[in-house]
């Protein structure tokens, strides 16, 4: 019989168990992944990050996981062809699509005006607002 524990402080290696056994299991299934990460750097004049996007693609699909500018840089257009640089590199690692989710008002108003759907929401998450995720045919 197994036993369950319950932890606020999995280990590196405990958590590692659990996504290399998924992983195999997924390859199984469809096939592999592909995992690759993307990231688009910001920096500053001295070279420290200061903003930027994270994120991967798989599965034909990038997923941007993160999305920061800096207070600066915010409302000149820099979100979006931050975006558009990424769309053209999931496309050319052969993507079909991409997916993003926020629960910034501006945010999702940025996604919308270069061409993202929303897709689902959920309620009270956090509290008060609306989480959204958004797709894009590339």
């Amino acid at each position: 019989m197994a036993e369950f524990e319950l932890t606020a402080s999995p280990s590196p290696e405990e958590l590692a168990a659990i996504t290399d056994a998924l992983s195999a299991f997924n390859t199984g299934d469809v096939g592999p992944s592909d995992r690759r990460p993307l990231a688009i750097l910001i920096r500053d004049a001295d070279g420290k990050v200061t903003g930027g996007l994270s994120g991967f693609t798989a599965w034909g699909w990038l997923f941007v996981q993160m999305l920061y500018l800096p207070e600066t840089l915010r409302g000149a257009g820099i979100a979006g062809r931050i975006l558009a640089q990424a769309e053209k590199e999931a496309k050319a690692r052969g993507c079909h699509g991409a997916w993003i989710d926020t629960f910034s008002p501006r945010a999702l108003r940025a996604y919308l005006r270069r061409g993202y759907e929303v897709f689902g929401e959920l309620e009270d998450f956090p509290q008060g607002r609306m989480r959204s995720f958004l797709r894009k045919k590339l």
